[in-house]
């Protein structure tokens, strides 16, 4: 027995007895006088540094990127319909996305209580999409907004996801002398577009 095997050996017999998990209540939603889902999402989206603005159709989502990143070079697309010139694909080397400006993605659903959206490898096509890019541009159906986290972890495309991440607006740090500094590690802005 190698010295690898022997250490997990003993670590698997120290294990206490399995037990069931304890039952976790869903607590009741936001009452209406709170809002509706729409309007608290929009509202947790700003405070974290995100946008969000509305599009009848893809043309609308068109010509919102051509206006909103007018010098942008690359734009890559995992949504049909709206204009990249980087194409993504599973086969896509997520270091080839190091270069895009703007990346365009479907979220699945969002989060009202945080403003999050929920993204899997289905939605991203390439997870670095999420990170590499600039500038980051979802298209979100409001009907499919949850109330709040516990809705999440109770969802079954959660469980299936082989990958799964909520983003919250763009990435920001302020541990630097606190100066905020948005894209530090990520994406430098966040717009979700509603369209259904």
């Amino acid at each position: 027995m190698t010295t690898r095997e022997a250490f997990l050996s003993k670590i698997r017999a120290a294990q206490p007895a399995s037990r069931p998990r304890p039952e976790v209540p869903v607590f009741p939603a936001v009452s209406s006088a709170d809002g509706d889902p729409k309007a608290r999402f929009t509202a947790a989206l700003t405070a974290m540094g995100g946008a969000c603005v509305e599009a009848a159709n893809l043309s609308d989502v068109n010509a919102l990127i051509a206006a909103r990143f007018p010098d942008a070079k690359v734009i890559a697309s995992a949504v049909p319909g709206v204009d990249g010139n980087r194409a993504l694909s599973p086969d896509t080397v997520p270091a080839s996305l190091e270069d895009v400006d703007v990346g365009i993605v479907r979220g699945r659903f969002g989060v009202a209580e945080t403003g999050s959206v929920w993204f899997s490898e289905v939605e991203y096509v390439v997870n670095s999409i999420g990170y590499l890019a600039q500038h980051l541009v979802v298209l979100l159906d409001p009907a499919s907004l949850v109330e709040g986290l516990q809705q999440v972890y109770r969802r079954d495309d959660f469980e299936s996801a082989r990958y799964a991440v909520l983003v919250t607006g763009p990435s920001a740090t302020a541990d630097i002398e606190g100066v905020l500094i948005r894209g530090a590690q990520g994406v430098r802005s966040l717009t979700v577009v509603w369209l259904a």
